[in-house]
Protein backbone atom coordinates (compact mmCIF):
# COMPACT_ATOMS: atom_id res chain seq x y z
CA UNK A 1 0.00 0.00 0.00
CA UNK A 2 1.27 3.32 -0.81
CA UNK A 3 2.82 5.15 2.40
CA UNK A 4 0.33 7.79 3.48
CA UNK A 5 -2.56 6.52 1.14
CA UNK A 6 -5.53 8.18 1.83
CA UNK A 7 -8.13 5.14 2.13
CA UNK A 8 -11.57 7.16 1.52
CA UNK A 9 -12.43 11.02 0.96
CA UNK A 10 -14.83 12.57 3.59
CA UNK A 11 -18.17 12.83 1.60
CA UNK A 12 -18.39 16.68 3.11
CA UNK A 13 -17.60 19.95 1.28
CA UNK A 14 -19.05 22.45 3.57
CA UNK A 15 -17.41 25.42 4.71
CA UNK A 16 -18.47 24.58 8.09
CA UNK A 17 -16.73 20.71 7.67
CA UNK A 18 -13.41 22.66 6.48
CA UNK A 19 -12.96 25.14 9.24
CA UNK A 20 -12.20 22.48 11.33
CA UNK A 21 -10.50 19.34 10.51
CA UNK A 22 -9.86 16.92 13.33
CA UNK A 23 -6.73 14.28 12.72
CA UNK A 24 -6.71 11.35 14.91
CA UNK A 25 -3.82 9.16 15.98
CA UNK A 26 -4.23 5.59 17.58
CA UNK A 27 -2.16 3.21 18.77
CA UNK A 28 -2.36 -0.12 17.02
CA UNK A 29 -4.33 -2.04 18.83
CA UNK A 30 -7.65 -3.17 19.58
CA UNK A 31 -8.17 -1.28 22.95
CA UNK A 32 -7.04 1.81 21.26
CA UNK A 33 -8.15 1.99 17.70
CA UNK A 34 -11.96 0.91 19.21
CA UNK A 35 -12.58 4.34 21.33
CA UNK A 36 -10.55 5.95 18.92
CA UNK A 37 -13.03 5.33 15.97
CA UNK A 38 -16.15 5.72 18.18
CA UNK A 39 -14.70 9.03 18.88
CA UNK A 40 -14.35 10.35 15.36
CA UNK A 41 -17.92 8.93 14.72
CA UNK A 42 -18.93 11.18 17.62
CA UNK A 43 -16.93 14.34 16.47
CA UNK A 44 -18.15 13.87 12.66
CA UNK A 45 -21.68 13.45 13.44
CA UNK A 46 -21.14 17.16 14.89
CA UNK A 47 -20.20 17.67 11.30
CA UNK A 48 -16.74 18.29 11.99
CA UNK A 49 -13.94 16.27 9.07
CA UNK A 50 -12.79 13.79 11.07
CA UNK A 51 -9.60 11.81 10.31
CA UNK A 52 -7.66 8.82 11.63
CA UNK A 53 -4.28 7.54 11.39
CA UNK A 54 -3.57 4.00 11.39
CA UNK A 55 -0.62 1.86 10.40
CA UNK A 56 -1.27 -0.60 7.36
CA UNK A 57 -1.39 -4.17 8.92
CA UNK A 58 -4.06 -2.41 11.44
CA UNK A 59 -6.40 -0.97 8.89
CA UNK A 60 -6.17 -4.22 6.83
CA UNK A 61 -7.61 -6.12 9.36
CA UNK A 62 -10.11 -3.86 10.22
CA UNK A 63 -10.86 -3.71 6.39
CA UNK A 64 -10.97 -7.32 6.62
CA UNK A 65 -13.08 -7.94 10.11
CA UNK A 66 -15.34 -5.20 9.01
CA UNK A 67 -15.72 -4.66 4.96
CA UNK A 68 -18.13 -1.86 5.92
CA UNK A 69 -15.75 0.20 7.46
CA UNK A 70 -14.91 2.40 4.73
CA UNK A 71 -18.84 3.37 3.84
CA UNK A 72 -19.06 6.77 2.95
CA UNK A 73 -22.17 6.82 4.82
CA UNK A 74 -19.77 6.85 8.20
CA UNK A 75 -18.26 9.77 7.80
CA UNK A 76 -14.88 9.37 8.86
CA UNK A 77 -11.90 8.82 6.27
CA UNK A 78 -8.40 6.63 7.24
CA UNK A 79 -5.21 7.12 5.95
CA UNK A 80 -2.45 4.47 6.87
CA UNK A 81 1.36 5.26 7.30
CA UNK A 82 3.97 1.58 7.47
CA UNK A 83 5.12 1.02 11.27
CA UNK A 84 8.24 -0.45 10.18
CA UNK A 85 7.87 -4.74 11.32
CA UNK A 86 7.55 -7.47 10.08
CA UNK A 87 4.56 -10.12 10.48
CA UNK A 88 6.13 -11.50 13.95
CA UNK A 89 7.68 -8.76 15.09
CA UNK A 90 4.14 -7.53 15.75
CA UNK A 91 3.74 -9.97 18.30
CA UNK A 92 6.43 -8.41 20.67
CA UNK A 93 5.00 -5.23 22.60
CA UNK A 94 8.64 -3.61 23.13
CA UNK A 95 9.43 -4.09 19.01
CA UNK A 96 5.91 -2.81 18.02
CA UNK A 97 6.37 0.65 20.43
CA UNK A 98 9.43 1.47 19.80
CA UNK A 99 9.47 1.18 15.60
CA UNK A 100 6.20 3.33 15.88
CA UNK A 101 8.05 5.80 17.91
CA UNK A 102 11.05 5.22 15.21
CA UNK A 103 8.30 4.93 12.24
CA UNK A 104 5.42 7.01 12.51
CA UNK A 105 6.42 10.41 13.19
CA UNK A 106 8.23 11.16 9.68
CA UNK A 107 4.98 10.22 8.16
CA UNK A 108 2.84 11.90 10.32
CA UNK A 109 4.22 15.12 9.51
CA UNK A 110 4.45 13.84 5.82
CA UNK A 111 0.38 13.14 5.84
CA UNK A 112 0.30 16.34 7.56
CA UNK A 113 1.36 17.77 4.80
CA UNK A 114 -0.20 16.25 2.16
CA UNK A 115 -3.71 16.50 3.65
CA UNK A 116 -3.09 20.46 3.63
CA UNK A 117 -1.99 20.45 0.20
CA UNK A 118 -5.70 18.93 -0.67
CA UNK A 119 -7.51 22.14 0.87
CA UNK A 120 -8.53 20.48 3.89
CA UNK A 121 -6.31 22.10 6.46
CA UNK A 122 -5.47 19.73 9.39
CA UNK A 123 -6.53 22.50 12.85
CA UNK A 124 -6.32 19.85 15.31
CA UNK A 125 -4.29 16.91 16.40
CA UNK A 126 -6.34 14.06 18.84
CA UNK A 127 -2.85 11.67 20.00
CA UNK A 128 -2.90 8.88 22.45
CA UNK A 129 -1.07 9.67 25.23
CA UNK A 130 2.09 7.74 24.77
CA UNK A 131 2.59 9.68 21.32
CA UNK A 132 4.82 12.26 22.60
CA UNK A 133 6.36 12.67 19.32
CA UNK A 134 2.54 13.64 17.48
CA UNK A 135 2.62 16.63 19.78
CA UNK A 136 5.95 17.61 18.85
CA UNK A 137 4.97 17.76 15.58
CA UNK A 138 1.51 19.24 16.50
CA UNK A 139 3.63 21.95 18.29
CA UNK A 140 6.01 22.63 15.58
CA UNK A 141 3.08 22.94 12.99
CA UNK A 142 1.27 25.29 15.00
CA UNK A 143 -1.83 23.18 15.58
CA UNK A 144 -3.97 22.37 18.77
CA UNK A 145 -3.05 19.51 20.52
CA UNK A 146 -5.50 17.34 22.16
CA UNK A 147 -5.07 14.24 24.25
CA UNK A 148 -7.43 11.04 24.29
CA UNK A 149 -7.49 8.97 27.40
CA UNK A 150 -8.61 5.87 26.62
CA UNK A 151 -8.35 4.29 29.81
CA UNK A 152 -10.42 4.15 33.17
CA UNK A 153 -10.27 7.79 36.15
CA UNK A 154 -8.56 6.21 38.78
CA UNK A 155 -5.55 5.45 36.35
CA UNK A 156 -5.79 8.85 35.12
CA UNK A 157 -5.59 9.53 38.96
CA UNK A 158 -2.57 8.08 39.75
CA UNK A 159 -0.26 8.88 36.57
CA UNK A 160 -1.28 12.52 37.41
CA UNK A 161 -0.49 11.89 41.00
CA UNK A 162 3.14 10.75 40.17
CA UNK A 163 5.35 13.96 41.74
CA UNK A 164 2.84 14.15 44.46
CA UNK A 165 3.39 10.41 45.29
CA UNK A 166 7.22 10.72 44.90
CA UNK A 167 7.38 14.06 46.95
CA UNK A 168 5.07 12.66 50.20
CA UNK A 169 7.78 9.89 50.12
CA UNK A 170 4.97 6.97 49.12
CA UNK A 171 7.25 6.00 45.75
CA UNK A 172 10.67 6.73 44.98
CA UNK A 173 12.05 8.18 41.26
CA UNK A 174 11.97 4.64 39.94
CA UNK A 175 8.60 3.76 41.31
CA UNK A 176 9.13 1.69 44.19
CA UNK A 177 6.75 1.95 46.78
CA UNK A 178 6.68 2.31 50.11
CA UNK A 179 3.04 2.67 50.89
CA UNK A 180 1.97 0.47 54.03
CA UNK A 181 -1.76 0.47 54.07
CA UNK A 182 -4.11 2.74 50.90
CA UNK A 183 -4.47 5.72 49.79
CA UNK A 184 -6.98 7.74 47.99
CA UNK A 185 -6.79 10.03 45.06
CA UNK A 186 -10.51 11.43 44.98
CA UNK A 187 -13.06 10.93 47.31
CA UNK A 188 -15.26 8.90 45.25
CA UNK A 189 -12.36 6.73 43.33
CA UNK A 190 -11.87 3.42 45.44
CA UNK A 191 -8.77 3.36 47.65
CA UNK A 192 -5.18 2.43 46.34
CA UNK A 193 -2.70 -0.20 47.76
CA UNK A 194 0.80 -0.49 46.15
CA UNK A 195 -0.58 -3.33 44.38
CA UNK A 196 -2.85 -1.15 42.28
CA UNK A 197 0.72 0.99 41.12
CA UNK A 198 0.19 -0.39 37.11
CA UNK A 199 4.20 -0.49 37.24
CA UNK A 200 4.24 -3.12 40.23
CA UNK A 201 1.91 -5.70 38.41
CA UNK A 202 3.74 -8.98 38.61
CA UNK A 203 2.01 -10.41 35.54
CA UNK A 204 4.47 -8.04 33.34
CA UNK A 205 7.87 -9.14 31.85
CA UNK A 206 9.00 -5.54 32.06
CA UNK A 207 10.84 -5.09 34.76
CA UNK A 208 8.84 -2.43 37.09
CA UNK A 209 11.64 0.82 37.16
CA UNK A 210 11.08 0.21 33.32
CA UNK A 211 7.17 0.48 33.39
CA UNK A 212 7.50 3.18 35.81
CA UNK A 213 9.55 5.31 33.62
CA UNK A 214 7.11 4.65 30.36
CA UNK A 215 3.92 5.92 32.47
CA UNK A 216 5.85 8.99 34.14
CA UNK A 217 6.91 10.22 30.21
CA UNK A 218 2.89 9.75 29.95
CA UNK A 219 2.47 11.66 32.84
CA UNK A 220 4.69 14.60 31.16
CA UNK A 221 2.85 14.04 27.99
CA UNK A 222 -0.48 14.85 29.92
CA UNK A 223 1.11 18.01 30.58
CA UNK A 224 1.71 19.34 27.00
CA UNK A 225 -2.03 19.83 25.95
CA UNK A 226 -4.32 22.08 26.74
CA UNK A 227 -7.23 19.78 26.10
CA UNK A 228 -7.75 15.72 27.52
CA UNK A 229 -10.83 13.98 26.06
CA UNK A 230 -11.84 11.09 28.27
CA UNK A 231 -14.32 7.92 27.50
CA UNK A 232 -16.27 7.98 30.95
CA UNK A 233 -19.13 10.40 31.43
CA UNK A 234 -18.94 13.14 34.49
CA UNK A 235 -21.38 11.67 36.76
CA UNK A 236 -19.41 8.52 37.40
CA UNK A 237 -16.43 9.98 38.73
CA UNK A 238 -17.49 13.67 39.48
CA UNK A 239 -14.15 15.00 41.43
CA UNK A 240 -11.56 13.63 39.15
CA UNK A 241 -12.23 16.87 37.13
CA UNK A 242 -10.46 18.57 40.26
CA UNK A 243 -6.85 16.85 39.40
CA UNK A 244 -6.61 18.11 36.04
CA UNK A 245 -7.57 21.15 34.40
CA UNK A 246 -9.59 21.44 30.90
CA UNK A 247 -10.83 17.72 31.37
CA UNK A 248 -13.71 17.04 28.70
CA UNK A 249 -15.29 13.70 29.65
CA UNK A 250 -17.59 12.89 26.07
CA UNK A 251 -18.13 9.51 27.08
CA UNK A 252 -19.43 6.80 27.55
CA UNK A 253 -18.22 6.06 23.49
CA UNK A 254 -20.29 3.97 21.62
CA UNK A 255 -20.38 2.92 17.89
CA UNK A 256 -24.44 2.65 17.76
CA UNK A 257 -24.51 0.24 14.97
CA UNK A 258 -21.56 1.74 12.99
CA UNK A 259 -17.96 -0.37 12.60
CA UNK A 260 -15.72 -0.54 15.78
CA UNK A 261 -12.92 -1.24 13.96
CA UNK A 262 -12.32 -4.52 14.65
CA UNK A 263 -9.14 -6.81 14.45
CA UNK A 264 -11.38 -9.84 14.12
CA UNK A 265 -14.57 -10.61 12.51
CA UNK A 266 -17.65 -10.70 14.30
CA UNK A 267 -19.77 -13.78 14.33
CA UNK A 268 -23.22 -11.72 13.77
CA UNK A 269 -25.21 -15.71 14.57
CA UNK A 270 -24.38 -15.41 17.91
CA UNK A 271 -27.67 -12.95 17.82
CA UNK A 272 -30.04 -14.97 16.21
CA UNK A 273 -28.85 -17.28 18.70
CA UNK A 274 -29.56 -14.93 21.87
CA UNK A 275 -33.50 -14.12 20.05
CA UNK A 276 -33.77 -17.71 20.94
CA UNK A 277 -32.98 -17.90 24.76
CA UNK A 278 -35.19 -16.56 27.68
CA UNK A 279 -34.84 -12.83 28.97
CA UNK A 280 -32.21 -12.24 31.70
CA UNK A 281 -30.88 -15.93 31.42
CA UNK A 282 -27.86 -15.58 29.02
CA UNK A 283 -23.97 -15.07 30.81
CA UNK A 284 -21.99 -13.21 28.48
CA UNK A 285 -18.35 -14.67 28.68
CA UNK A 286 -15.24 -12.29 26.69
CA UNK A 287 -11.72 -11.18 27.71
CA UNK A 288 -10.90 -9.15 25.04
CA UNK A 289 -7.93 -9.19 22.71
CA UNK A 290 -4.98 -9.65 24.84
CA UNK A 291 -6.02 -11.97 27.46
CA UNK A 292 -4.47 -15.61 27.39
CA UNK A 293 -5.31 -18.42 29.78
CA UNK A 294 -3.52 -21.86 30.34
CA UNK A 295 -4.97 -25.07 29.26
CA UNK A 296 -6.04 -26.06 32.80
CA UNK A 297 -7.82 -22.74 33.47
CA UNK A 298 -9.50 -22.89 30.30
CA UNK A 299 -10.49 -26.39 31.04
CA UNK A 300 -11.84 -24.88 34.48
CA UNK A 301 -13.62 -22.04 33.23
CA UNK A 302 -15.56 -24.17 30.53
CA UNK A 303 -16.60 -26.23 33.22
CA UNK A 304 -17.72 -24.08 34.95
CA UNK A 305 -19.99 -22.60 32.75
CA UNK A 306 -21.11 -26.32 32.00
CA UNK A 307 -22.12 -26.45 35.87
CA UNK A 308 -23.70 -23.18 36.25
CA UNK A 309 -26.84 -24.76 34.00
CA UNK A 310 -27.31 -21.50 32.37
CA UNK A 311 -27.16 -20.53 28.33
CA UNK A 312 -23.72 -18.91 27.73
CA UNK A 313 -22.08 -16.72 25.01
CA UNK A 314 -18.08 -17.41 25.04
CA UNK A 315 -16.18 -15.51 22.80
CA UNK A 316 -13.30 -17.80 22.60
CA UNK A 317 -10.24 -16.26 20.15
CA UNK A 318 -8.11 -18.80 18.50
CA UNK A 319 -5.43 -17.23 20.69
CA UNK A 320 -6.65 -17.32 23.91
CA UNK A 321 -4.44 -20.60 25.06
CA UNK A 322 -0.89 -19.71 26.26
CA UNK A 323 1.47 -21.22 23.12
CA UNK A 324 -0.83 -23.31 21.03
CA UNK A 325 -4.34 -24.04 20.07
CA UNK A 326 -6.92 -24.90 22.79
CA UNK A 327 -8.56 -28.20 23.51
CA UNK A 328 -12.12 -28.54 25.09
CA UNK A 329 -12.49 -31.15 27.98
CA UNK A 330 -13.85 -34.50 26.79
CA UNK A 331 -17.10 -34.61 25.43
CA UNK A 332 -17.92 -30.95 26.80
CA UNK A 333 -19.00 -29.35 23.19
CA UNK A 334 -21.59 -32.55 22.92
CA UNK A 335 -22.92 -31.86 26.51
CA UNK A 336 -23.28 -27.83 25.99
CA UNK A 337 -24.30 -28.49 22.44
CA UNK A 338 -28.45 -27.13 23.74
CA UNK A 339 -27.26 -24.58 25.82
CA UNK A 340 -23.56 -22.78 24.94
CA UNK A 341 -22.86 -20.78 22.01
CA UNK A 342 -19.06 -20.32 21.03
CA UNK A 343 -17.48 -17.82 19.09
CA UNK A 344 -14.31 -16.01 17.95
CA UNK A 345 -15.49 -12.41 18.33
CA UNK A 346 -18.82 -10.50 18.75
CA UNK A 347 -20.63 -7.52 18.53
CA UNK A 348 -20.25 -6.52 21.86
CA UNK A 349 -22.52 -3.66 22.01
CA UNK A 350 -25.48 -5.26 19.84
CA UNK A 351 -24.86 -8.72 22.26
CA UNK A 352 -24.75 -6.73 25.92
CA UNK A 353 -27.80 -4.55 25.02
CA UNK A 354 -29.82 -7.91 24.11
CA UNK A 355 -32.99 -8.67 26.48
CA UNK A 356 -31.47 -12.31 27.03
CA UNK A 357 -28.15 -11.44 28.76
CA UNK A 358 -28.10 -11.76 32.51
CA UNK A 359 -24.29 -10.74 33.14
CA UNK A 360 -20.97 -9.95 31.88
CA UNK A 361 -17.93 -12.65 32.72
CA UNK A 362 -15.12 -9.95 32.25
CA UNK A 363 -11.41 -8.98 32.14
CA UNK A 364 -12.35 -5.52 33.20
CA UNK A 365 -10.71 -4.25 30.21
CA UNK A 366 -12.20 -0.27 30.39
CA UNK A 367 -13.80 -0.29 26.69
CA UNK A 368 -15.33 -3.38 27.82
CA UNK A 369 -16.27 -1.79 30.98
CA UNK A 370 -17.91 1.30 29.39
CA UNK A 371 -20.12 -0.84 27.34
CA UNK A 372 -21.19 -2.95 29.90
CA UNK A 373 -22.21 0.24 32.33
CA UNK A 374 -23.84 1.65 28.93
CA UNK A 375 -25.83 -1.35 28.57
CA UNK A 376 -27.04 -1.96 32.56
CA UNK A 377 -25.23 -5.16 32.85
CA UNK A 378 -24.18 -6.73 36.02
CA UNK A 379 -20.30 -7.73 35.68
CA UNK A 380 -18.51 -10.81 36.87
CA UNK A 381 -14.70 -9.29 37.12
CA UNK A 382 -11.71 -11.64 35.99
CA UNK A 383 -9.03 -9.31 35.18
CA UNK A 384 -5.79 -10.30 33.55
CA UNK A 385 -3.13 -6.78 33.01
CA UNK A 386 -2.32 -3.66 34.10
CA UNK A 387 -5.29 -1.58 35.07
CA UNK A 388 -8.22 -3.91 34.88
CA UNK A 389 -7.30 -4.50 38.60
CA UNK A 390 -8.45 -1.55 39.65
CA UNK A 391 -10.93 -1.38 37.38
CA UNK A 392 -12.08 -4.43 39.20
CA UNK A 393 -12.42 -2.16 42.33
CA UNK A 394 -14.14 -0.04 40.42
CA UNK A 395 -16.88 -1.80 39.54
CA UNK A 396 -17.03 -3.94 42.41
CA UNK A 397 -16.56 -1.66 45.77
CA UNK A 398 -16.62 2.50 43.76
CA UNK A 399 -19.78 1.23 41.46
CA UNK A 400 -21.04 -1.90 43.28
CA UNK A 401 -22.31 -3.34 40.32
CA UNK A 402 -20.21 -6.91 39.84
CA UNK A 403 -18.53 -9.56 41.95
CA UNK A 404 -14.86 -10.18 41.86
CA UNK A 405 -13.41 -13.88 40.89
CA UNK A 406 -10.93 -15.18 43.78
CA UNK A 407 -8.36 -17.50 42.35
CA UNK A 408 -7.02 -20.54 44.51
CA UNK A 409 -3.81 -20.70 46.00
CA UNK A 410 -2.49 -22.23 42.99
CA UNK A 411 -3.41 -18.90 40.83
CA UNK A 412 -6.59 -21.04 39.42
CA UNK A 413 -9.78 -19.69 38.93
CA UNK A 414 -12.02 -23.20 39.68
CA UNK A 415 -15.12 -24.33 38.37
CA UNK A 416 -16.70 -24.51 41.82
CA UNK A 417 -15.43 -20.59 42.15
CA UNK A 418 -17.04 -19.91 38.54
CA UNK A 419 -20.24 -21.36 39.45
CA UNK A 420 -20.63 -19.86 42.55
CA UNK A 421 -19.70 -16.27 41.60
CA UNK A 422 -22.28 -16.60 39.30
CA UNK A 423 -24.93 -18.33 41.16
CA UNK A 424 -24.40 -15.51 43.73
CA UNK A 425 -24.60 -12.40 40.98
CA UNK A 426 -27.73 -13.33 38.62
CA UNK A 427 -29.35 -13.38 42.21
CA UNK A 428 -28.46 -10.36 43.84
CA UNK A 429 -31.03 -7.47 43.25
CA UNK A 430 -29.00 -5.02 44.36
CA UNK A 431 -26.52 -4.91 41.80
CA UNK A 432 -29.06 -5.06 39.02
CA UNK A 433 -30.66 -2.22 40.62
CA UNK A 434 -27.21 -0.31 40.92
CA UNK A 435 -26.58 -1.37 37.15
CA UNK A 436 -29.61 -0.30 35.88
CA UNK A 437 -29.29 3.46 37.14
CA UNK A 438 -25.75 3.57 35.65
CA UNK A 439 -26.79 2.67 32.62
CA UNK A 440 -29.63 5.60 32.59
CA UNK A 441 -27.06 7.76 33.94
CA UNK A 442 -24.29 6.93 30.81
CA UNK A 443 -27.18 7.44 28.56
CA UNK A 444 -28.44 10.68 30.00
CA UNK A 445 -24.88 12.25 30.00
CA UNK A 446 -24.54 11.15 26.13
CA UNK A 447 -28.08 12.80 25.40
CA UNK A 448 -28.76 16.29 24.02
CA UNK A 449 -28.06 18.88 27.25
CA UNK A 450 -26.41 16.06 29.02
CA UNK A 451 -22.78 16.21 30.53
CA UNK A 452 -20.78 14.30 28.02
CA UNK A 453 -22.72 15.95 24.98
CA UNK A 454 -22.17 19.49 26.22
CA UNK A 455 -18.23 18.69 26.87
CA UNK A 456 -18.13 17.30 23.16
CA UNK A 457 -20.05 20.35 22.29
CA UNK A 458 -17.52 22.75 24.21
CA UNK A 459 -14.38 21.19 22.62
CA UNK A 460 -15.87 21.94 18.81
CA UNK A 461 -16.32 25.15 19.71
CA UNK A 462 -12.78 25.53 21.22
CA UNK A 463 -11.10 24.22 18.42
CA UNK A 464 -12.90 26.32 16.11
CA UNK A 465 -11.75 29.66 18.00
Amino acid sequence: MEEGKICRTNPESSDQVKAVHMLLVSYPLQGHITPFIKLAYLIAGRGIMATLVITEFAHARMIASEPDLGNERNKVRYITVPDGLSEDERNDDVKLSQSISEVMPGHLREVIEKVNMEGNQVTCVIADPMFGWAFEIAETMKLKLAIFWTSAPGVLALILSIPKLIEDGIIDTKGSSKLDGKIQLSPDLPPLTSADFLWNYSGNQTPAEIMFQYFFGIHQNLKRSGWLLCNWFHELNPLVGNLVPNMFPVGPLLASGKPAANLWPEDLTCLSWLNKQPAGSVIYVAFGSITVLSQHQMDELALGLELVGRPFLWVKRSDLIKGGSSKYPDGYEERVANRGKIVQWAPQEQVLAHPSIACFLTHCGWNSTMDGLSMGVPFLCWPYFADQFYNRSCICNGYKVGLALSPDEYGIVTRHEIRRKLDSLVADDGIKVNALKLKDMAHRSISEGGFSARYLDNFIQQMKE
